[in-house]
C-alpha cells in the first residue's frame, strides 16, 4: 500500500478569449502526481460550459481530438483526483458541474471534509438526490442551496464554509466569475498566478509555472479570491479564525519537488529531512541511496551530511500508463516499478532512504529486490516518523489496521521488511523540516485539529446506501 494524497486542482480567469482548455491541460499535467484516478477540465464560453472527463491520466484522457472540440474562452478549471472518499467512478470524477436556479457552476476540490457524511444525510433528509459518492458533492448541493437566499455566489460559499470541517480547497466557476478558496486550517496548498490578461490558480506553483504564468502568492488559510471582469476582489473575514495547521506530508511526500507552499521550498524540506536523519546515525556504510521519487533528496541531504557518497541505486519506470496490465503479485509490480542498479548494489553496504513506510509489504519488496542485487547490509532510514493514526483530511490512511508502526516495534518492523536495522525521523524533528509549526501531524501522533466523527471510513457514502 501506498499513501496517496486526494487531487490536485487548477483554473483559469482571462480577460481575452484564449485556449483555456490546453492551459488547464498542461496545468493538470504538472499536478498529475497529485491524482492519477481520473480528471476532468470544463471550460466557460459566455456563460456556456463545455465539459470533458473520464478515468485515467491527464494525457490519456484529453488526446488532440478531444481538446481541439474546446473553443478559445475566458474560464476553465481542472481536477486531477485520487479518490480518498467515494469509489473510482464516472460519477466521482471532477470537476462537479451543477446547473440549479441561480445559474451554473464548476467545483473543484482538494481535500477532504470530516463531516461531509453528516452533512449529507442532513441534505438528503430534505430531498437532495446525489449522484456521486464523494464529498465534493455534498459542497456543491450546500452552495446551491445558500446561493437561493444569497446575493451572490461568493456569499453563498462563505455562508457554507462555516458548516464545512475539515480539509478543502477549492475552485469554483459561475458563468461569470472563478472563485478560489482556502480552508481557515490551510490543510492543503493553494495559490495564485499571473498571465497577460488574467490569473490561474493551482494546488502547487509548479503548475503556475507550466502555463507560463508568474507566481504572485499562495492563498492565506481561510481566504477566498474571487475574479470577474471587475478584477481581483479578496475576503479574508475566516482568515485567523483557526490555528494554520498545513499538513507536513506535503512536504516530505505529496507535493512536487521545485513547489513552494506558504513559502516554503519543498525540496529544500526533505533535504533537510535528510540531513536530520543523519544527525541520529552511527551505522558505516559504503553508499547511500534513496527510493524514487521522494527519498532522493531526503537521501541527498543524509549524504551530505554524513560524507557518505550519494548514489543512484534504483531506477525507476516513468511508462506505466492506464493502459498497463498491472500483475497479480505485488512484488512483481515492485520488480516492473522498480530496478536496481546491480553494479551500485552488489557486496556494499547501503542506507536506503524512502519517504515512509505504510503496511510494509511494498517496502519488503524492494528490499528484497536489493538482497537480490546482492547487498551485503541494507539499513533503511524514513524521512517521517511511523504512521500511527487515521487522516482525515485528503490522505489515503483511513484506519490503524493498514497501519504496520501501529502494531509493531521499529525493531519488529526492521525484521518483517528484512532490513539490518531501521530508523524513521523523530516526530519532534518534524517542525525543523519546515522551521515552523503550524502543521498538521495527525497521523504521527494522533492530535487532530478538528472534530474526529464515528465513521471516517473512505467507502462511508457508498456503505450508507
Amino acid at each position: 500500500m501506498s499513501i496517496h494524497e486526494e487531487c490536485g486542482v487548477f483554473g483559469i480567469y482571462s480577460t481575452e478569449k484564449i485556449d483555456i482548455a490546453n492551459m488547464c491541460y498542461y496545468g493538470l499535467y504538472a499536478l498529475q502526481h497529485r491524482g492519477q484516478e481520473s480528471c476532468g477540465i470544463v471550460t466557460n464560453k459566455d456563460g456556456i460550459f463545455h465539459t470533458y472527463k473520464d478515468l485515467g491520466q491527464v494525457n490519456e484522457v484529453f488526446t488532440n481530438d478531444i481538446l481541439n472540440q474546446f473553443e478559445e474562452c475566458n474560464m476553465g478549471v481542472g481536477h486531477v483526483r485520487y479518490g480518498t472518499t467515494g469509489a473510482n467512478t464516472m460519477n466521482n470524477v471532477q470537476p462537479i458541474e451543477v446547473y440549479h436556479r441561480k445559474g451554473k457552476m464548476a467545483i473543484a476540490h482538494n481535500g477532504n471534509i470530516s463531516n461531509a457524511l453528516q452533512l449529507r444525510d442532513e441534505l438528503e433528509m430534505n430531498g437532495a438526490i446525489f449522484h456521486s459518492t464523494s464529498d465534493t458533492e455534498t459542497i456543491a448541493y450546500m452552495i446551491t442551496k445558500s446561493r437561493l437566499h444569497t446575493p451572490s455566489i461568493e456569499e453563498a460559499v462563505l455562508d457554507v464554509i462555516k458548516d464545512l470541517e475539515g480539509a478543502f480547497s477549492l475552485v469554483i466557476m459561475s458563468a461569470q466569475k472563478l472563485i478560489a478558496v482556502r480552508d481557515p486550517h490551510g490543510f492543503r496548498p493553494l495559490c495564485y498566478g499571473k498571465i497577460d490578461n488574467g490569473y490561474v490558480i493551482a494546488s502547487e506553483s509548479c503548475a503556475l509555472h507550466a502555463v507560463g504564468a508568474t507566481f504572485v502568492r499562495d492563498l492565506e488559510p481561510g481566504e477566498m479570491l474571487i475574479f470577474s471582469k471587475e478584477g481581483i476582489k479578496v475576503d479574508k473575514r475566516y482568515c485567523n479564525t483557526k490555528k494554520k495547521h498545513t499538513c507536513i506530508f506535503e512536504y516530505i511526500y505529496f507535493a512536487r519537488s521545485d513547489s513552494m507552499i506558504d513559502s516554503i521550498s519543498v525540496h529544500d524540506a526533505r533535504i533537510n529531512a535528510g540531513k536530520i536523519l543523519a544527525k541520529y546515525d552511527t551505522v558505516d556504510v559504503d553508499y547511500v541511496i534513496g527510493v524514487p521519487d521522494s527519498g532522493l533528496e531526503a537521501a541527498l541531504g543524509y549524504s551530505q551530511a554524513k560524507g557518505i557518497p550519494y548514489e543512484i541505486g534504483l531506477i525507476k519506470n516513468k511508462y506505466i500508463g492506464r493502459t498497463f496490465i498491472s500483475p497479480n503479485n505485488r512484488s512483481d509490480k515492485v520488480r516492473i516499478k522498480l530496478n536496481p542498479v546491480e553494479s551500485v548494489i552488489k557486496d556494499k553496504k547501503i542506507i536506503l532512504i524512502d519517504d515512509s513506510i505504510v503496511r510494509g509489504t511494498t517496502s519488503k519488496h524492494i528490499v528484497s529486490l536489493l538482497r537480490e542485487a546482492g547487498a551485503k547490509e541494507i539499513h533503511m532510514r524514513i524521512s517521517s516518523p511511523p504512521f500511527l493514526h487515521p487522516c482525515y483530511y485528503g490522505t489515503d490512511i483511513d484506519s490503524e489496521e493498514h497501519l504496520i508502526a501501529n502494531k509493531h516495534t521499529v525493531e519488529a518492523i526492521a525484521k518483517i521488511i528484512g532490513v539490518d536495522s531501521l530508523l524513521f525521523l523523530p516526530k519532534e524533528e518534524l517542525v525543523n523540516l519546515v522551521h515552523t509549526d503550524t502543521i498538521c501531524s495527525s497521523c504521527f501522533d494522533g492530535d487532530y485539529p478538528t472534530t474526529v466523527y464515528k465513521d471516517t471510513r473512505k467507502d462511508r457514502f457508498e456503505n450508507s446506501l
